[in-house]
């Protein structure tokens, strides 16, 4: 159990954009700016806990989100994802998914999610030296 409140759970402590049923936008506060985050406003640790309405209505936010901070910073394009995880970099506990705006002028403009992912020093102990082939799936039940 955590020992300090959830940041995300109490709406009053952050900097809140927009609510759309379940669901809320905020400002991240950090660059680029115009980034922000839409969240749940039921505590969900990680997006696979979302029910249905609240994954409708955060695709809804973010393509209403996208389109004020468009008009209002005009970025020159998007990244959005979700941290899922600690090694997947979440931080905070509560299913978050981040909007990023991205401007032309960047020191890594035209450099997506996967190139940072992809770089020689981020690779696994296990990957690195040789490629490591895919794993196969197992059966759909």
């Amino acid at each position: 159990m955590p020992t300090e409140p959830c940041p995300f759970c109490d709406l009053a402590r952050v900097e809140l954009i927009a609510e759309a049923g379940p669901c809320a936008a905020i400002w991240t506060n950090e660059p680029p700016a115009g980034s922000l985050m839409v969240i749940p406003k039921a505590h969900r640790e990680t997006a696979w806990d979302l029910t249905p309405e609240e994954w409708s209505v955060t695709r809804d936010l973010l393509h209403e989100m996208m389109r004020r901070v468009g008009q209002s910073h005009q970025p020159d394009g998007w990244n959005i994802g979700w941290n899922v995880g600690e090694v997947g970099g979440q931080s905070v506990l509560h299913a978050h998914c981040h909007l990023v705006p991205r401007y032309r002028d960047e020191r890594h403009a035209g450099k997506g999610l996967r190139w940072w992912f992809k770089q020689p020093d981020n690779a696994s102990l296990q990957a690195r030296g040789a490629a490591t082939p895919a794993r196969p799936l197992p059966p759909v039940p």
